[in-house]
């Protein structure tokens, strides 16, 4: 039997894909937070690590997962995918990166390696839109200033203020 570990805070989320690996004769174990996640000390195949944990950032805790666990895969799931937090996720050792809603098949694929890059194929299919390139450079600029908001603000030359407000709309899908 294989052995896979859930961090995600959405208890509704994690309780649906636990009934989901259940069914394909998978064990998998749920962390709602980093320091859960951190206890564990079982050893697990596969890792699915939520970008958003409660307003942390899972690319935070990827590399003590890695840590921790140097011989698990981990992918990164998330409600916002963007090609910065894509870049940096495989850049911190993440085998692969998959927008929410993923289902079972494509999570497994993911950890085996079956599946093309889908999400990285799928986010660049066509031009993306200005607002898009706008949100897509905020991110990764916050990115590069390692969360700091008003570090941001500064590098992008904005008021802290409106920084803010644009970051606590949700993110331009084209």
């Amino acid at each position: 039997m294989h052995d896979f570990l859930l961090i995600d805070d959405n208890e509704t989320f994690a309780a649906l894909l636990m009934r989901s690996f259940v069914r394909r004769k998978l064990n998998l174990q749920w962390a709602k937070n980093s320091e859960e996640a951190l206890s564990q000390s079982a050893r697990f195949d596969g890792i699915i690590l939520d970008l958003n944990l409660d307003g942390e950032s899972g690319l935070r805790l990827l590399p003590l997962l890695k840590e921790k666990h140097p011989e698990s895969k981990i992918i990164v799931l998330t409600g916002f995918a963007s090609i910065s937090t894509a870049v940096s996720a495989v850049k911190l050792g993440a085998v692969h990166y998959l927008p929410k809603p993923a289902t079972v098949s494509g999570i497994l694929q993911a950890f085996t390696g079956n599946e093309e890059h889908a999400a990285a194929t799928e986010i660049a299919a066509e031009p993306p839109s200005l607002k898009r390139l706008t949100w897509e450079h905020i991110q990764y600029t916050l990115e590069q200033n390692e969360g700091n908001v008003s570090a941001t603000a500064r590098a992008l030359n904005m008021h802290r203020r409106t920084l803010q407000r644009m970051l606590a709309k949700h993110p331009v899908k084209k």
